[in-house]
């Protein structure tokens, strides 16, 4: 999983103006990238609980989610696009993950991206 996530995560940032059009061949490839990227999400944190936690929310969260995948939504206009990225990347996140955790609070690794959903 270390290797995939090192060596065949690629999603390439190109100039707002270039993938404003959806139709353009940038974007569309950026897009195919990302949720590319997000599938391999599911498929790490799937190992929860099977392999160590730590291992499993350092491939998923600090090298999946903020290395790549918040970039990608850092850049792409707020609206439904937006959202919809957002909310497949929380629908990814295992719950048992926030179980022990007080109201208000989430894990370090999620903090910028929580500032994004709060914005």
């Amino acid at each position: 999983m270390k290797k995939s996530v090192e060596e065949d995560v690629f999603i390439p940032l190109y100039p707002k103006s270039t993938v404003e059009d959806k139709s353009s061949p940038c974007s569309k490839f950026q897009e195919r990238r990302f949720w590319s990227a997000v599938k391999l999400l599911s498929n790490v944190v799937l190992w929860d609980g099977i392999a160590q936690e730590d291992k499993v929310r350092d491939l998923g969260l600090s090298k999946l989610l903020n290395r790549y995948l918040l970039l990608n939504i850092l850049n792409t206009p707020l609206g439904p696009d937006n959202i919809e990225k957002c909310a497949k990347v929380v629908a990814c996140l295992p719950e048992r993950w926030f179980q022990d955790l007080k109201s208000g609070s989430t894990l370090p690794e999620l903090r910028n991206f929580c500032q994004h959903l709060l914005q």
